[in-house]
């Protein structure tokens, strides 16, 4: 039978007949696949930890009657501890599931910023939230919604005055041009954004966001984020 190997992330799982677990991977070279993981529920199992959620691999997939089943396993990071803390838990989470909602095909710059945030999350102690602001943000950018704060989107002026948000269009517009789907940018949400936008992930550990800026701010790309991609942002 063929095989191929890819590297990926697990960003979802569920249950498969008495062992096994159907597991959704967000893969470098294919984008999302859906694999089987055969006699891996026992505490024995070969295969037991690569199929953990947020686990990276390098992993060997075989063809099967009803699908790929994976058959070696290399774990490069398992992110374990984004299973025991809470907080970070479900951020993490939220990366996933903007993973499993908007990256069908192959797309090696957003798995690559995937890794990076979840690397920030788990290792870097990042704020909580803050590696999923800076990763919505650059999701946003790759799908050709990038946050332009010095011109408007619609009369392609200077940006002064109060701005905002045009959730239909994903732009920033500003007062003559905002609409129904406007939404005003506060100061501090403004500030807020263009910290995160020019911040790596390894350094949003030193980040400083005062006024509630970083909740703000995640609650306007939330917004955006659903008119974009049409689906229920996951927040716990």
């Amino acid at each position: 039978m063929a095989k191929t190997k890819v590297k990926a992330l697990v960003i979802g799982a569920k249950d498969s007949k008495e062992k096994d677990k159907l597991v959704t991977l967000f893969t470098l070279e294919q984008g999302k696949l859906f694999v089987y993981f055969r006699g891996v529920k026992g505490e024995k199992a070969k295969l037991k930890e690569a199929k953990e959620l947020f686990t990276f691999a390098e992993y060997v997939l075989e063809e099967g009657k009803y699908g790929n089943i994976v058959v070696e396993a290399n774990i490069i990071d398992s992110f374990s501890q984004l299973r025991r803390d809470l907080d970070k838990y479900y951020e993490a989470c939220s990366i996933l599931d903007v993973l499993n909602k908007t990256s069908k095909e192959s797309n090696p710059f957003v798995f690559i910023q995937a890794l990076k945030a979840l690397k920030a999350i788990c290792y870097e102690d990042s704020p909580k939230n803050y590696a999923l602001i800076k990763f919505l943000i650059l999701v946003f950018e790759n799908s050709g919604y990038t946050l332009n704060f010095d011109t408007c989107s619609g009369c392609k002026s200077k940006l002064t005055g109060k701005k905002y948000l045009n959730v239909e269009y994903g732009e920033i517009v500003c007062a003559n041009c905002k609409q129904l789907t406007s939404i005003e940018i506060s100061p501090v949400v403004l500030s807020a954004l263009k910290i995160f936008k020019q911040t790596p992930f390894e350094k949003l550990k030193s980040v400083k966001i005062g006024g509630g800026g970083e909740q703000k701010a995640l609650n306007l790309l939330i917004e955006n984020f659903e008119w974009r991609f049409g689906c229920k942002f996951f927040t716990a």
